[in-house]
């Protein structure tokens, strides 16, 4: 297989996508819902898109706020700590909050230990992989305790890329500073939150300053294409209702803007239609035969226009 020619990349827009790790597969998700069709040859993490005139760029996620801030890509997708913790967000703007990789930046330590509060870690051994969020964050709490300036006994902040979890049990810190997801893995290590510095999620993301003024068209027709976060977040449902009870049903349907309502052949009975957040659905299918609704039915969307 040859290698990819540089000069097939001019004038095309430039799209950074995680090529790896707990975004890479719901981001490959979210570029077929956008009718981005593309092939990756094996061992390239660049690839052209077929349909578009558009690239692909497969970087670590912690580079793409990098590369989109001095205008290297023109696009991409990482994490909202991601941004924060390489210190771009003056120089990137977040044009999208997608929806997925949510989770939080927390300062855990042992279940078991003596700390009950950050105040408690000041002064000790926090190991981290977000050294700069860690920094500022513990760098307030050092301030309060009155740990300050070149005072030796600030707590002390040490980075380690991977498996920051196993710190406490190893005896290489008092208490972490890592992103939890589901809370499975702190809850296995014997580690509890006491203290969020951040809430995060994936991001599409723009050059504030961006290098390539002239497509500026294409980038917001990608950009606009949000109806596919729309369609994993709601469902349509549709239910039978009677005239007499059709305000109290659609109090509970009331759709994002309103519900469609037609009518039967049977003058006494409505037919509706509308969408509703899909975390909500058993409460909303209960509530709706609460108000008298029959045949509901919900049905996925694979996309949208919103």
């Amino acid at each position: 297989m040859s290698a990819l020619d540089p000069t097939t990349l001019n004038g095309r827009l430039l799209f950074a996508i995680p090529k790896k790790g707990r975004l890479h597969e719901r981001c490959l998700e979210l570029l077929a819902g956008a009718d981005i069709q593309f092939h990756r040859p094996n061992r390239l993490d660049v690839c052209l898109v077929q349909n578009h005139h558009i690239a692909l760029v497969f970087l670590p996620a912690a580079d793409i706020p990098s590369f989109v801030g001095k205008g290297n890509i023109d696009l991409g997708i990482t994490g909202h700590d991601v941004i924060l913790e390489a210190e771009m967000e003056s120089l990137v703007t977040e044009t999208l909050r997608l929806g997925f990789g949510k989770c939080a930046l927390q300062v855990q330590v042992p279940e078991s230990g003596p700390v009950q509060s950050v105040e408690a870690l000041a002064g000790k051994r926090v190991v981290t992989s977000f050294e700069v969020l860690a920094g500022r964050f513990f760098a307030d709490v050092d301030a309060r305790a009155g740990l300050t300036g070149a005072d030796d006994r600030r707590t002390s902040i040490e980075y380690v890329g991977g498996s920051v979890e196993a710190a406490c049990a190893l005896g290489l810190a008092d208490g972490i500073v890592d992103l939890v997801e589901s809370g499975e893995t702190m809850r296995a290590a014997g580690l509890r939150p006491i203290a969020t510095l951040l809430q995060s999620e994936a991001v599409l993301i723009r050059s504030t300053t961006p290098k390539h003024p002239d497509l500026a068209r294409l980038i917001d027709k990608m950009t606009a294409r949000r109806g596919v976060i729309a369609a994993r977040k709601y469902v349509v449902c549709q239910y039978n209702v009677r005239r007499e009870t059709l305000s109290a049903a659609t109090a509970v349907t009331p759709g994002r803007r309103a519900p469609t309502i037609s009518p039967l052949e049977d003058p006494e009975w409505l037919a509706v239609s509308s969408m509703v957040e899909r975390s909500k659905v058993a409460d909303v299918m209960d509530q709706l035969v609460s108000a008298g609704a029959e045949e509901i039915l919900i049905f996925n969307l694979d996309n949208s226009r919103v």
